[in-house]
C-alpha cells in the first residue's frame, strides 16, 4: 500500500467513526423518549439532522451499527389472557371488515390490554381511530368490569363531531357487549361492529396499538406500585399520538393525520426530529445539565415531563 493509499483509508475510517458517533448520539436521543422505537422508524427521525450534518447511512448499515452496540429490540413473551366472551349479551356482526375508511371519525377500533404490578394487574382499555391510528379514549382500571370500558369509550364519544357517523369495533368481550356499553354507542348514534371467529385476527389495528404501547413505549413492564400506572399511560398515549412516526401514516404521526385527514406518499421530518416533540427535547436536555434527569424506566417511563405539545396529563389518582 502506498503511502498515499494509507493515509486515505485512515481518513476514510476516522470520517466512519465520526458519523457513526453522531448516529449513536442521536439514536439514544430518540430512545430516551421511546425506549423500544423500531429501527426503522429511528433511522426516518434521525435521517433529516444527519443529512445536514452531510452523513450517509444506508438501512443495511443503520441496522448493522446497532446491532453491533445491541441496541436492536427483541420481542417480548405473549401474556396474559382479558377476552371473555363466553356470556349471555347479544352480539353484532363484523360490518367494520368490508368498510373502506377515507378519513377519521368513520371507524373505531377498541381493546382491553393488562398492565402488570406488584400489586396486581392492572387493565387498560383503548379506542383507536382506525384511520389516524390516534388514541381518542383510555383508561387504566384495576378491574375487567365495564367501567374502564365506559370511560374510556365516553373520552371518544366527546371527540365525535356532531355530524360524523362512526363504526364502533371491538371483540365480542363481555365488557363491549354489556348492555350499558351498547346504550351508549347507539346514544351517540354510532354503528356496532364485532369480531366474529378469529378475534386478534379481526381486530388487528387494536391488537397492535397493544403491542406497541408494550415493546415500544413501556406499558410491558412491571410497575411497582398501581397508583403509577395512571399517569405513565397517560404519558405514553401523549408520546405516541404526538410524536412517533406511524409506517401506516407514511410516517406521520396520528395527532396530525387526525386533525388534516391526509395521508401522503412520505413526509420527511424537520431537523430534529418531530416537530411536537421539540419542545419535550428541550426540557429534557434542560434537565441533564442540572442533572435531574431520571434513569431508564423501571417504575415509570423513561422521559422528561413529556408534555409533547399540549399533551394531555393525569394525576396518580386517576384513570
Amino acid at each position: 500500500m502506498t503511502r498515499q493509499n494509507y493515509y486515505k483509508s485512515r481518513l476514510v475510517r476516522e470520517r466512519l467513526a465520526v458519523d457513526e458517533a453522531l448516529v449513536l448520539e442521536l439514536i439514544r436521543k430518540e430512545r430516551s423518549y421511546m425506549p423500544r422505537l423500531g429501527c426503522r422508524k429511528l433511522r426516518h427521525l434521525v435521517e433529516a439532522e444527519l443529512e445536514a450534518a452531510g452523513v450517509r447511512i444506508g438501512r443495511d448499515r443503520f441496522f448493522a451499527l446497532l446491532r453491533r452496540h445491541n441496541m436492536l429490540i427483541e420481542r417480548p413473551k405473549r401474556g396474559a389472557r382479558t377476552t371473555d366472551s363466553r356470556h349471555g349479551f347479544a352480539v353484532y356482526p363484523n360490518i367494520a371488515k368490508d368498510m373502506q375508511v377515507t378519513g377519521p371519525h368513520q371507524l373505531w377500533v377498541s381493546d382491553i390490554t393488562y398492565i402488570r404490578t406488584g400489586e396486581g394487574f392492572m387493565y387498560l382499555s383503548l379506542v383507536m381511530d382506525a384511520f389516524s391510528r390516534k388514541i381518542i379514549g383510555f383508561d387504566s382500571s384495576d378491574t375487567l368490569e365495564m367501567e374502564g370500558v365506559i370511560r374510556a369509550g365516553a373520552q371518544a364519544i366527546k371527540q365525535l363531531p356532531a355530524d360524523a357517523y362512526a363504526v364502533h369495533h371491538s371483540d365480542r368481550g363481555s365488557q363491549y357487549c354489556s348492555q350499558p356499553y351498547i346504550k351508549r354507542l347507539k346514544a351517540a348514534g354510532m354503528g356496532i361492529s364485532m369480531t366474529e371467529e378469529n378475534h386478534c385476527y379481526e381486530n388487528g389495528k387494536a391488537e397492535r396499538l397493544n403491542g406497541i404501547l408494550k415493546q415500544e413505549l413501556g406499558m410491558g413492564t412491571s410497575f411497582s406500585r398501581k397508583a403509577m400506572v395512571a399517569p405513565a399511560v397517560a404519558e405514553a398515549v401523549a408520546i405516541y399520538n404526538q410524536c412517533r412516526p406511524h409506517g401506516k401514516l407514511k410516517m406521520r404521526v396520528p395527532q396530525e393525520v387526525h386533525s388534516d385527514g391526509i395521508i401522503p406518499e412520505m413526509v420527511r421530518p424537520k431537523a430534529g426530529g418531530e416537530a411536537a416533540c421539540q419542545k419535550v427535547r428541550q426540557e429534557d436536555e434542560e434537565s441533564r445539565r442540572v442533572g435531574a434527569s431520571a434513569p431508564l424506566r423501571s417504575d415509570s417511563l423513561r422521559s422528561p415531563s413529556l408534555r409533547c405539545a399540549d399533551a394531555p396529563t393525569r394525576s396518580p389518582e386517576g384513570s
